[in-house]
C-alpha cells in the first residue's frame, strides 16, 4: 500500500483545511529489527483472526475490496494461483498486527463465514465494531449488513464453465480441503531497538509506512489506528459521532479515512503535550497515540467528560464555526488551539469548567492576522503552534 505522509491542504477531504504534517519526511536513528517467513494455511489465518492473535481493525480502517475482488482472491487459492504475502507486525507474545494484507485476509475470513459485507453498510458496521471490540454473530447473520459470501467470477472460461463460480465455502464439496490446506506466507516482523519512547512510536510507524505494498493510500491516522488501538482511541470514536460536534464539524457521517479522528486526537494532545511540541506533526501524534496507550479508564472518563463541557462551551457558535474567516472549509488548526486554551485550565486544576466560547470573541480570533498566519503557513512549526495557542488565549480571553 502506498503511503501518503503529507496531508497537505485540501487533498482528498474537501471540507478540511491545514496540513497535518508538512515536514514529516523524518528520519529513525536506527532499525533493528528481525523478519522471519512462516506459511499458514486458510484455516490458521481463519483462526488466528477469530482469535484475536491477529488484530485486524478492519472497521476502524475499513473493508473496501467488493465481492468480485474478493472472489478472484478465494479463486486462486483454490485453484493453487500464488497470493501477495502478508506481513505482520509482532507486537507482544502471539499478538501481531496486520501491517499490510488485511483486505486479503479479511476476504479468506468473510468467505469462511460465508458472509459479506453491504458497502453502504460498511461506515455503520465500523460503529458497531468499535462499540463492541468484535463483530457479534447476530449482526454478521443479519441480512441488513451482509449477503451471502457466494463466488462471482467470470461464468465461462476458454472451453468449459466456471465450476468455482457461484459457489461459497460451504458447497465447495472436495475444493474445501483443498482451500482449507493452502497456505500463504506471512512475514512476521519483531522490533528490537531503538528503545527510547519517541522513536519507538516513530520507528513502527515507519515500518508501517515503508511496508505497506498495496494499491489502497493510507492516510497517517489509518496507520496509527491499527498500530495504537486503546480505550482512550475507544473514546475518540465515541466522541466523534456526538450531534454537536458533526454539527459543528459540518458533516454527518465520520470521514472513511478517519480525519475526524485525528483531529480529535490533535486537539487533545495539543491541550495534554503541547508545551512539549516539536516537529513533526506525525511524529508529535504518534508519541501522543502511544502515550495514551496507558491511560486508566479514570483518565479516560475524564477526557471524554471534559470534552463533553467543551462542546457545551460552544453552545452559542453557528455550525461549521471552525471555518476559517475567508474560508469555506474547516481550519484544524483553530480547532487544536481553541479547544487548548479553553480547556486548559480545567484540565490543569481536572475540573470541569470549561469557559463559554463567545461567538465575536472567535470571529476576532478568526481575523486576527498573527493568528491568521500561523494557521495557513508552516502550520507545523514549532513558532506557529506557539503562535496560535498564545493568540488564542489572548483574544479568547479578552
Amino acid at each position: 500500500m502506498q503511503i501518503d505522509n503529507n496531508l497537505t491542504e485540501n487533498i482528498d477531504i474537501p471540507w478540511f483545511d491545514d496540513a497535518i504534517g508538512e515536514d514529516d519526511d523524518f528520519q529513525i536513528k536506527e532499525y533493528d529489527i528481525t523478519s522471519s517467513p512462516n506459511d499458514f494455511n486458510m484455516l490458521t489465518m481463519f483462526s488466528f483472526i477469530e482469535s484475536g492473535a491477529v488484530k485486524i481493525p478492519g472497521f476502524q480502517r475499513n473493508y473496501v475490496w467488493d465481492i468480485k475482488r474478493a472472489s478472484k482472491l478465494i479463486e486462486s487459492i483454490i485453484i493453487g494461483l500464488p497470493i501477495p504475502q502478508i506481513f505482520l507486525y509482532e507486537e507482544s507474545r502471539n499478538k501481531f498486527l496486520v501491517i499490510d494484507g488485511q483486505q486479503r485476509l479479511m476476504s479468506i475470513y468473510y468467505f469462511i463465514k460465508q458472509r459479506f459485507p453491504k458497502k453502504e453498510k460498511r461506515i455503520e458496521l465500523r460503529k458497531i465494531f468499535d462499540e463492541a471490540g468484535s463483530l457479534p454473530d447476530k449482526v454478521l447473520h443479519d441480512d441488513e449488513y451482509f449477503v451471502k459470501f457466494n463466488l462471482q467470477l467470470t461464468e465461462h472460461l476458454p472451453n468449459r464453465p466456471n465450476r468455482l463460480n457461484k459457489l461459497n465455502y460451504g458447497t465447495l464439496g472436495e475444493l474445501k480441503t483443498t482451500f482449507d490446506l493452502r497456505t500463504v506466507r506471512n512475514i512476521i516482523i519483531k522490533q528490537n531497538v531503538p528503545d527510547a519512547e519517541e522513536d519507538e512510536a516513530s520507528s513502527i510507524y515507519e515500518i508501517f509506512n515503508r511496508l505497506n505494498t498495496g494499491g489502497v493510500n493510507l492516510k497517517p491516522q489509518e496507520i496509527r489506528t491499527s498500530l495504537y488501538h486503546s480505550d482512550f482511541y475507544e473514546m475518540l470514536y465515541r466522541i466523534n459521532l456526538i450531534p454537536r460536534w458533526r454539527e459543528l464539524l459540518g458533516l454527518t457521517e465520520p470521514d472513511l479515512h478517519m480525519k475526524d479522528i485525528e483531529i480529535l486526537l490533535r486537539a487533545f494532545a495539543m491541550l495534554m503535550f503541547g508545551e512539549e511540541y516539536k516537529p513533526s506533526m506525525v511524529r508529535f501524534l504518534n508519541l501522543a497515540s502511544k502515550r495514551t496507550r496507558n491511560f486508566s479508564k479514570q483518565q479516560v472518563d475524564y477526557l471524554e467528560n471534559l470534552f463533553k463541557k467543551f462542546l457545551d462551551a460552544c453552545q452559542s457558535l453557528p455550525e461549521k464555526a471552525f471555518i476559517g474567516a475567508q474560508a469555506t472549509r474547516v481550519n484544524i488548526s483553530i480547532i487544536d488551539a481553541v479547544f487548548a486554551v479553553q480547556c486548559a485550565n480545567a484540565f490543569k486544576n481536572k475540573s470541569l469548567d470549561v469557559p463559554i466560547i463567545i461567538p465575536d470573541q472567535l470571529q476576532l480570533l478568526k481575523q486576527d492576522n498573527d493568528f491568521v498566519n500561523a494557521t495557513q503557513f508552516d502550520t507545523a512549526s514549532s513558532k506557529n503552534v506557539t503562535n496560535r495557542r498564545n493568540r488564542a488565549k489572548s483574544v479568547l480571553s479578552g
